[in-house]
């Protein structure tokens, strides 16, 4: 959450009402006023939205009236995934699991259950972005939006329009910020009006004179003359504001004289404005973009000592609060630093932010929210400065953006990301490139992902088709094409056709890598499984089998490639009716996954599941029971009481107890898992679907 601005003050007389709207189960967004003001123009939007929504939190919280605070910067559908993940880590005290979209729906659903009262703020939402199965909703909760648009939200949702300050706010705001020097403040009431009463511009303005000796009367009188001189020739009167940012630059200019200022403001315009991480500014990329002028900063410190001479002159704030601190700076400011900056001082400054980007960039990202802020920052830099960007083909920084996407299973931002992506690539770059080649086979692998198979399959093709013909024969990128292509067909219900395309590609390892190469019998376990979706689950087995013996004499017995494949040869037996063999074999997997890889592991775990349905198609029925029941505590514990693997083991439990004429249990069971599925899956899930069916052949409907 954003700090208040130095010297803010509430808003009685044109928000005052907020807290008697914002009430439990209501939702109100905070948009500007339509109606134009009086006098001169002002930036639209910059009426202290944010400000408000943050002062409203902070009350909330402070008075301990919530439980649960949920501030995003709702900028697209991948950053209020991403804060949804990290809440409900947060709430839950459990590991994410799966793609992020059903995780987020997952924690909203939850608060729509919960009695505990929440505040969520979705801060600055654009009108355009989806979000579809992620609107907070709840009888306990409160939902809070600020947008840059005049109308946003659903039905339902309270619309409060924010315009100027009163008269009365902008003189509290002025003596607030002045309070230190109170002979400051001379002249207050005419600057207030001179101003047009605009948040933005006095925020800057009472930052100016804060900084120097000047009073309000002094500073009005240097608007004036300076307003003077900007509308000289100009069409248009220029708004309050732009003559304001234009005095917080020479007031940042005479603190520390140099290129600096301008140089660092044109590098924080193109970033997002909502927060950029402190570890940007200690990037070498960044010292050096600096430093190359006449007296430029040559080291961190020195980069914050322009960042705090900013802060001082009312260009930024500064967000203390984390460590390190993160740079804060008003969108319109933004694009009015953009719109006065020449192409010659953009374009450096571009190639020093995706520079400095890439360089601070995590090289693991365990949290799938970690980089979350970098994403952002690398979406306002791309629709700010995209020809400084792609002067040189491909950026290397929007290839981390799309991988850091795949990492945070945000599966549907990565296939729309690699989407675009793929059409600039074609637009722009000749047929061939590397970077062509590269970013299809990341968008084909992100329509896997996302579960859209058919689109995956031609992507794959095009792969295969584009690195035959520029690669040469047996080229492990071939390969690696061919077989992701047989695993697509796969998904896509065409198992015929995957057999075909898996043969030629074992054909291949064996030609070009030999028998024993971990490829190789990766492919031969791929071929398996090609077989077991077209019905032949003899050659599956005979393979897996083949491949079994080659992993325990490479790899060792338990080396977990080789209790994989195992475990696929036992899924093989099973389907194939040698229930007997299958039994064996998923004995010894689950006896060395607990050996190797503890009870616990998520793998254990579903060698359990499988070994429990086996002892049940043989009728050993206390020992699938056993299993069953270990392997839903298990999953609960590792997984979560709701998470889909657990629900599924619940309903196998269920239909357990069910044939053993423990229809109570069963049927207690399965209605508990009716009402979890409803509340964290997707209307008309399967599983749902599978559920009810279930007990309405047992009579429970």
């Amino acid at each position: 959450m954003p700090p208040l601005t130095e010297g803010f003050t509430d808003r009685p007389d044109t928000v005052g009402g907020l807290a008697d709207v914002l009430v439990p189960g209501s939702a109100v967004a905070l948009v500007p006023d339509p109606a134009a003001p009086e006098g001169l123009p002002n930036w639209p939007g910059a009426c202290g939205k944010t400000q408000i929504a943050v002062l409203m939190a902070e009350s909330l919280w402070r008075s301990r009236i919530i439980d649960g605070l949920v501030w995003i910067s709702a900028t697209d559908r991948a950053a209020v995934l991403s804060g949804f993940v990290q809440a409900s880590v947060a709430a839950t005290g459990l590991e994410p699991t799966g793609p992020a979209d059903s995780v987020a729906i997952r924690f909203v659903s939850w608060l729509g259950e919960t009695r505990q009262p929440w505040l969520v703020v979705l801060d600055d939402l654009p009108e355009a972005v989806d979000l579809s199965g992620l609107w907070p909703d709840g009888p306990a909760g409160r939902l809070l939006i600020t947008s840059p648009q005049p109308l946003v939200g659903r039905p339902g949702t309270r619309v409060i329009p924010v315009g100027l300050f009163s008269t009365r706010e902008a003189l509290n705001g002025l003596s607030e910020r002045l309070s230190a020097n109170p002979v400051q403040r001379q002249g207050a009431i005419d600057l207030a009006e001179t101003l047009g009463r605009e948040p933005l511009a006095l925020g800057q303005a009472s930052a100016v004179v804060a900084s120097s000796n000047l009073t309000c009367r002094d500073y009005r009188d240097l608007f004036l003359q300076r307003r003077d001189e900007i509308w000289a020739g100009a069409e248009e009167i220029p708004s309050t504001a732009t003559v304001t940012w234009v005095l917080c630059l020479e007031r940042a200019e005479s603190l520390l004289p140099g290129p600096s200022v301008r140089l660092m403001l044109v590098f924080l315009a193109l970033l997002d404005g909502h927060g950029i991480p402190g570890v940007v500014f200690g990037a070498q990329a960044l010292i050096a973009y600096l430093g190359g002028a006449p007296m430029g900063p040559a080291s961190p410190r020195q980069v914050w000592d322009v960042l705090l001479v900013l802060e001082r002159a009312g260009l930024i704030s500064i967000n203390r609060d984390v460590t390190p601190p993160t740079v804060l700076m008003s969108s319109p400011l933004q694009a009015a630093i953009r719109m006065a900056a020449p192409a010659e001082f953009q374009e450096p400054a571009a190639r020093a932010a995706a520079s400095a980007l890439l360089e601070v960039w995590p090289a693991g990202e365990p949290q799938p929210w970690a980089a979350a802020s970098l994403r952002a920052n690398v979406a306002s830099l791309q629709d700010s400065a995209f020809d400084a960007l792609w002067a040189e083909g491909c950026p290397p920084l929007l290839l981390r953006v799309g991988r850091s996407l795949d990492e945070a299973r945000l599966v549907g931002p990565a296939a729309d990301f690699w989407s675009d992506l793929a059409a600039r690539c074609d637009a722009k770059l000749a047929p061939g490139h590397p970077d062509t080649l590269a970013v299809a086979d990341q968008l084909a692998a992100a329509y896997l992902a996302a579960g859209n198979a058919a689109e995956a399959v031609q992507w794959y093709q095009r792969v295969l088709a584009d690195r035959t013909r520029e690669l040469t024969p047996g080229h492990p990128g071939i390969l690696a094409a061919r077989v992701s292509l047989g695993r697509a067909l796969i998904m896509a219900g065409e198992p015929a056709d995957a057999v075909t395309v898996m043969h030629r590609a074992v054909g291949e390892y064996e030609q070009f890598r030999g028998d024993g190469y971990p490829e190789t019998l990766s492919a031969r376990d791929e071929l398996a499984t090609a077989y077991q979706a077209a019905g032949d689950y003899a050659a599956a087995a005979r393979l897996l089998a083949h491949s079994l013996a080659d992993r325990e004499r490479l790899q060792g017995p338990r080396d977990p490639q080789t209790m994989a494949t195992r475990d696929r040869l036992a899924a093989a037996y099973l389907a194939e009716g040698q229930v007997k063999d299958a039994i064996s074999h998923y004995k010894r997997v689950l006896s060395d996954r607990e050996k190797v890889l503890g009870r616990a592991h998520l793998d254990t775990i579903a060698t359990a599941a499988s070994l429990s349905t086996a002892y049940e198609m043989v009728g050993r029925m206390p020992a699938a029971m056993q299993l069953a029941e270990r392997c839903c505590a298990d999953s609960e514990r590792i997984l979560g009481p709701e998470h889909a693997d657990t629900l599924t083991r619940r309903v196998n439990l269920a239909h357990l107890y069910y044939r053993v004429g423990r229809v109570g249990d069963a049927v207690a069971l399965l209605h508990d898992t009716a009402a979890r599925c409803e509340r964290v899956l997707p209307y008309g899930d399967p599983l749902t679907r599978t559920v009810h069916q279930s007990l309405l052949n047992m009579g429970e409907a």
